[in-house]
Protein backbone atom coordinates (compact mmCIF):
# COMPACT_ATOMS: atom_id res chain seq x y z
CA UNK A 1 0.00 0.00 0.00
CA UNK A 2 2.76 2.24 0.80
CA UNK A 3 4.52 1.52 -2.50
CA UNK A 4 1.44 2.30 -4.24
CA UNK A 5 1.08 5.74 -2.61
CA UNK A 6 4.69 6.44 -3.67
CA UNK A 7 4.24 4.94 -7.16
CA UNK A 8 1.11 8.15 -7.57
CA UNK A 9 2.73 10.68 -5.56
CA UNK A 10 5.90 10.41 -7.46
CA UNK A 11 3.79 10.38 -10.55
CA UNK A 12 1.77 13.80 -9.72
CA UNK A 13 5.47 15.47 -9.00
CA UNK A 14 6.30 14.31 -12.02
CA UNK A 15 3.59 15.76 -13.96
CA UNK A 16 3.85 18.91 -12.05
CA UNK A 17 7.75 19.30 -12.90
CA UNK A 18 6.73 18.70 -16.74
CA UNK A 19 3.89 21.11 -16.38
CA UNK A 20 6.79 23.63 -15.05
CA UNK A 21 9.44 23.02 -17.38
CA UNK A 22 7.20 23.34 -20.46
CA UNK A 23 6.80 26.62 -21.50
CA UNK A 24 4.65 27.71 -24.74
CA UNK A 25 5.49 31.28 -25.79
CA UNK A 26 2.93 33.42 -27.81
CA UNK A 27 4.44 34.47 -31.28
CA UNK A 28 4.22 38.21 -30.30
CA UNK A 29 6.01 37.67 -26.40
CA UNK A 30 9.61 37.45 -25.56
CA UNK A 31 10.46 35.83 -22.37
CA UNK A 32 13.39 36.74 -20.60
CA UNK A 33 14.68 33.95 -18.31
CA UNK A 34 17.09 34.05 -15.18
CA UNK A 35 18.82 30.77 -13.97
CA UNK A 36 20.01 31.30 -10.23
CA UNK A 37 19.35 34.69 -10.36
CA UNK A 38 21.41 35.42 -13.94
CA UNK A 39 20.10 36.01 -17.14
CA UNK A 40 20.51 32.51 -19.14
CA UNK A 41 18.17 33.07 -22.37
CA UNK A 42 15.28 34.70 -24.32
CA UNK A 43 12.63 32.54 -25.10
CA UNK A 44 10.94 33.47 -28.30
CA UNK A 45 7.14 32.25 -29.32
CA UNK A 46 6.90 28.74 -29.85
CA UNK A 47 7.26 25.61 -27.01
CA UNK A 48 10.33 25.46 -24.96
CA UNK A 49 11.52 23.97 -21.61
CA UNK A 50 13.35 25.13 -18.53
CA UNK A 51 14.46 23.24 -15.35
CA UNK A 52 11.76 24.42 -12.82
CA UNK A 53 12.94 26.11 -9.63
CA UNK A 54 16.27 26.75 -11.24
CA UNK A 55 15.30 28.77 -14.21
CA UNK A 56 12.61 31.75 -13.51
CA UNK A 57 10.74 34.04 -15.55
CA UNK A 58 12.18 37.24 -14.87
CA UNK A 59 9.93 39.48 -17.11
CA UNK A 60 7.80 38.92 -20.62
CA UNK A 61 7.36 41.77 -23.40
CA UNK A 62 5.37 41.51 -26.17
CA UNK A 63 6.92 42.60 -29.59
CA UNK A 64 3.53 44.61 -30.76
CA UNK A 65 4.01 48.07 -31.63
CA UNK A 66 2.98 49.86 -28.48
CA UNK A 67 2.33 53.45 -27.35
CA UNK A 68 3.30 55.73 -24.84
CA UNK A 69 1.27 58.45 -23.93
CA UNK A 70 3.23 62.24 -23.50
CA UNK A 71 0.79 64.10 -20.99
CA UNK A 72 0.22 67.19 -21.73
CA UNK A 73 2.78 70.30 -20.17
CA UNK A 74 3.69 73.43 -20.83
CA UNK A 75 5.92 75.00 -23.34
CA UNK A 76 7.86 77.90 -23.73
CA UNK A 77 8.54 79.23 -27.74
CA UNK A 78 12.13 81.03 -29.06
CA UNK A 79 9.41 84.59 -28.82
CA UNK A 80 8.43 83.44 -25.21
CA UNK A 81 4.87 81.90 -25.70
CA UNK A 82 3.74 79.24 -23.35
CA UNK A 83 2.19 76.84 -24.89
CA UNK A 84 0.25 73.41 -24.08
CA UNK A 85 1.58 70.28 -26.18
CA UNK A 86 0.86 66.99 -26.02
CA UNK A 87 2.38 63.94 -28.00
CA UNK A 88 2.10 60.08 -28.57
CA UNK A 89 5.24 57.64 -28.65
CA UNK A 90 4.78 54.26 -30.49
CA UNK A 91 7.31 51.37 -29.72
CA UNK A 92 8.16 48.70 -30.27
CA UNK A 93 10.29 45.99 -28.42
CA UNK A 94 12.96 44.05 -30.46
CA UNK A 95 15.12 42.69 -27.40
CA UNK A 96 13.89 41.83 -23.93
CA UNK A 97 16.89 41.33 -22.04
CA UNK A 98 18.11 45.59 -23.12
CA UNK A 99 14.45 46.27 -21.97
CA UNK A 100 14.78 44.25 -18.58
CA UNK A 101 18.60 45.45 -17.87
CA UNK A 102 19.32 48.64 -19.39
CA UNK A 103 16.62 50.75 -18.25
CA UNK A 104 14.46 50.17 -15.22
CA UNK A 105 10.84 51.74 -16.44
CA UNK A 106 11.28 51.88 -20.15
CA UNK A 107 7.99 53.83 -20.79
CA UNK A 108 8.16 56.03 -18.46
CA UNK A 109 11.79 56.56 -19.52
CA UNK A 110 10.47 57.02 -23.08
CA UNK A 111 7.58 59.55 -21.75
CA UNK A 112 10.69 61.89 -19.69
CA UNK A 113 13.04 61.48 -22.82
CA UNK A 114 10.14 62.85 -25.16
CA UNK A 115 8.86 65.65 -22.94
CA UNK A 116 12.77 67.05 -22.40
CA UNK A 117 13.11 66.55 -26.12
CA UNK A 118 10.14 68.50 -26.55
CA UNK A 119 11.21 71.57 -25.24
CA UNK A 120 14.43 71.58 -26.46
CA UNK A 121 13.09 71.57 -29.71
CA UNK A 122 10.10 74.05 -29.11
CA UNK A 123 12.70 76.20 -27.79
CA UNK A 124 14.32 76.84 -30.74
CA UNK A 125 11.28 77.65 -32.58
CA UNK A 126 8.91 80.65 -32.59
CA UNK A 127 4.99 80.33 -31.88
CA UNK A 128 4.23 80.34 -36.05
CA UNK A 129 7.12 77.86 -36.49
CA UNK A 130 5.83 75.80 -33.52
CA UNK A 131 1.95 75.38 -35.45
CA UNK A 132 3.18 75.56 -38.89
CA UNK A 133 6.49 72.70 -38.64
CA UNK A 134 4.18 70.19 -36.94
CA UNK A 135 6.38 67.63 -39.30
CA UNK A 136 9.35 68.95 -38.54
CA UNK A 137 9.02 68.72 -34.96
CA UNK A 138 8.04 65.03 -35.20
CA UNK A 139 10.77 64.05 -37.40
CA UNK A 140 13.03 65.96 -34.65
CA UNK A 141 11.44 63.49 -31.79
CA UNK A 142 11.82 60.52 -33.85
CA UNK A 143 15.50 61.09 -34.51
CA UNK A 144 15.98 61.73 -30.75
CA UNK A 145 14.01 59.32 -29.43
CA UNK A 146 15.21 56.48 -31.64
CA UNK A 147 19.08 57.01 -30.63
CA UNK A 148 17.91 57.37 -26.99
CA UNK A 149 16.17 53.94 -27.11
CA UNK A 150 18.54 51.83 -29.37
CA UNK A 151 20.31 51.04 -26.17
CA UNK A 152 17.31 49.68 -24.31
CA UNK A 153 16.05 47.00 -26.74
CA UNK A 154 13.08 49.27 -28.34
CA UNK A 155 12.57 51.37 -31.98
CA UNK A 156 10.57 54.10 -31.54
CA UNK A 157 8.83 54.08 -35.18
CA UNK A 158 6.79 57.05 -34.89
CA UNK A 159 6.17 60.42 -33.04
CA UNK A 160 3.20 62.47 -33.40
CA UNK A 161 2.30 66.00 -31.89
CA UNK A 162 -1.35 65.51 -30.34
CA UNK A 163 -2.40 68.94 -29.96
CA UNK A 164 -1.01 72.29 -29.55
CA UNK A 165 -2.96 74.68 -28.12
CA UNK A 166 -2.02 78.60 -26.98
CA UNK A 167 -3.50 80.77 -23.97
CA UNK A 168 -7.07 82.95 -25.27
CA UNK A 169 -4.97 86.20 -25.32
CA UNK A 170 -2.52 84.74 -27.80
CA UNK A 171 -5.21 83.22 -29.85
CA UNK A 172 -6.86 86.26 -29.66
CA UNK A 173 -4.05 88.38 -30.98
CA UNK A 174 -3.39 86.08 -33.49
CA UNK A 175 -7.14 85.88 -34.92
CA UNK A 176 -6.71 89.40 -35.47
CA UNK A 177 -3.33 89.57 -36.65
CA UNK A 178 -4.88 87.04 -39.59
CA UNK A 179 -7.91 88.94 -39.75
CA UNK A 180 -5.57 91.99 -40.94
CA UNK A 181 -3.45 90.12 -42.99
CA UNK A 182 -6.48 89.40 -45.17
CA UNK A 183 -7.72 92.61 -45.34
CA UNK A 184 -3.82 93.49 -46.48
CA UNK A 185 -4.42 90.86 -48.98
CA UNK A 186 -7.65 91.80 -50.25
CA UNK A 187 -6.68 95.20 -50.36
CA UNK A 188 -3.72 94.34 -52.45
CA UNK A 189 -5.67 92.26 -54.99
CA UNK A 190 -8.11 95.03 -55.14
CA UNK A 191 -5.33 97.15 -56.03
CA UNK A 192 -3.70 95.04 -58.31
CA UNK A 193 -7.54 94.54 -60.07
CA UNK A 194 -7.47 98.29 -60.52
CA UNK A 195 -3.94 98.91 -61.77
CA UNK A 196 -4.42 95.94 -64.38
CA UNK A 197 -7.87 97.48 -65.35
CA UNK A 198 -6.12 100.99 -65.57
CA UNK A 199 -3.31 99.25 -67.95
CA UNK A 200 -6.14 97.33 -70.19
CA UNK A 201 -7.89 100.33 -70.61
CA UNK A 202 -4.76 102.17 -71.59
CA UNK A 203 -3.73 99.69 -73.71
CA UNK A 204 -6.97 99.60 -75.30
CA UNK A 205 -7.08 103.19 -76.17
CA UNK A 206 -3.63 103.40 -77.44
CA UNK A 207 -4.59 100.33 -79.80
CA UNK A 208 -7.54 102.38 -81.20
CA UNK A 209 -5.72 105.43 -81.54
CA UNK A 210 -3.44 103.51 -83.30
CA UNK A 211 -5.85 102.00 -85.62
CA UNK A 212 -7.26 105.34 -86.30
CA UNK A 213 -4.37 106.45 -87.15
CA UNK A 214 -3.74 103.47 -89.63
CA UNK A 215 -7.61 104.10 -90.91
CA UNK A 216 -6.57 108.32 -92.18
CA UNK A 217 -3.47 107.11 -92.96
CA UNK A 218 -4.74 104.48 -95.53
CA UNK A 219 -7.29 106.96 -96.49
CA UNK A 220 -4.94 109.74 -96.95
CA UNK A 221 -2.86 107.31 -99.19
CA UNK A 222 -6.29 106.48 -101.09
CA UNK A 223 -6.75 110.23 -101.56
CA UNK A 224 -3.32 110.50 -102.81
CA UNK A 225 -3.48 107.58 -104.99
CA UNK A 226 -6.18 109.00 -106.46
CA UNK A 227 -5.26 112.61 -107.20
CA UNK A 228 -2.49 111.01 -108.81
CA UNK A 229 -4.48 109.08 -110.74
CA UNK A 230 -6.67 111.64 -111.82
CA UNK A 231 -3.80 113.93 -113.07
CA UNK A 232 -2.17 111.15 -114.17
CA UNK A 233 -5.15 110.88 -116.49
CA UNK A 234 -5.36 114.65 -117.07
CA UNK A 235 -1.76 114.53 -118.15
CA UNK A 236 -2.49 112.28 -120.68
CA UNK A 237 -5.62 113.60 -121.78
CA UNK A 238 -3.37 116.86 -122.67
CA UNK A 239 -0.71 114.82 -124.17
CA UNK A 240 -3.84 113.33 -126.48
CA UNK A 241 -5.00 117.10 -127.44
CA UNK A 242 -1.50 118.30 -127.70
CA UNK A 243 -0.37 115.43 -129.84
CA UNK A 244 -3.70 116.06 -131.88
CA UNK A 245 -3.45 119.53 -132.12
CA UNK A 246 0.38 119.07 -133.51
CA UNK A 247 -1.00 116.96 -136.12
CA UNK A 248 -4.17 118.70 -137.01
CA UNK A 249 -4.29 122.33 -137.21
CA UNK A 250 -8.66 121.77 -136.63
CA UNK A 251 -8.28 120.15 -133.62
CA UNK A 252 -8.30 123.15 -131.58
CA UNK A 253 -11.14 124.87 -133.35
CA UNK A 254 -12.91 121.41 -132.86
CA UNK A 255 -12.43 121.23 -128.80
CA UNK A 256 -14.10 124.75 -129.04
CA UNK A 257 -17.12 123.92 -130.97
CA UNK A 258 -17.79 121.38 -128.61
CA UNK A 259 -17.60 123.39 -125.77
CA UNK A 260 -19.97 125.61 -127.62
CA UNK A 261 -22.38 123.08 -128.67
CA UNK A 262 -22.62 121.62 -125.46
CA UNK A 263 -22.75 124.98 -122.99
CA UNK A 264 -25.91 125.49 -125.58
CA UNK A 265 -27.40 122.38 -125.71
CA UNK A 266 -27.24 122.75 -121.81
CA UNK A 267 -28.96 125.94 -121.75
CA UNK A 268 -31.58 124.79 -124.38
CA UNK A 269 -32.76 121.99 -122.44
CA UNK A 270 -32.57 124.05 -118.83
CA UNK A 271 -36.07 124.48 -117.85
CA UNK A 272 -35.58 127.42 -115.95
CA UNK A 273 -38.11 130.46 -116.07
CA UNK A 274 -34.91 133.03 -115.70
CA UNK A 275 -32.63 131.56 -118.50
CA UNK A 276 -31.44 133.78 -121.08
CA UNK A 277 -30.20 132.82 -124.74
CA UNK A 278 -27.64 134.97 -126.04
CA UNK A 279 -27.67 135.25 -129.55
CA UNK A 280 -24.96 133.81 -131.42
CA UNK A 281 -24.28 134.77 -135.61
CA UNK A 282 -25.85 131.86 -137.27
CA UNK A 283 -22.74 131.81 -139.35
CA UNK A 284 -20.82 130.94 -136.46
CA UNK A 285 -22.63 128.60 -135.17
CA UNK A 286 -22.92 126.80 -139.10
CA UNK A 287 -19.04 127.01 -139.28
CA UNK A 288 -18.81 124.95 -135.91
CA UNK A 289 -21.20 122.68 -137.23
CA UNK A 290 -19.40 122.14 -140.42
CA UNK A 291 -15.82 121.81 -138.82
CA UNK A 292 -17.45 119.05 -136.90
CA UNK A 293 -18.75 116.97 -139.89
CA UNK A 294 -15.59 117.58 -141.40
CA UNK A 295 -13.42 116.21 -138.54
CA UNK A 296 -16.03 113.42 -137.90
CA UNK A 297 -15.77 112.22 -141.46
CA UNK A 298 -11.52 112.55 -141.64
CA UNK A 299 -11.85 110.50 -138.46
CA UNK A 300 -14.67 108.17 -139.58
CA UNK A 301 -13.00 104.74 -141.52
CA UNK A 302 -12.73 105.36 -145.02
CA UNK A 303 -14.72 102.49 -147.26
Amino acid sequence: MDFFAFVIASSVLAFIYLLMAVKVVPQSDQWVIERLGKYHRTLEGGLSFIIPFIDTIRATYTTQEQIVDIPRQIVITKDNVSINIDAVVFIRINNGAQATYEILDLKHAVSQLAQTTLRSEIGRLELDETLSSRGDLNAALLSALDQASATWGAKVTRVEVADISVPQAVQTAMELQMEAERRRRATETEAEGEKNATIMQAEGERQKAFKQAEAVERMADAVRYEKEQHASGEQKAMELINEAMANNANAAEFLLAKDRIKAFAGLAASDSANKVVVPMEATELVGSLSLLTSLLNNQSPKG
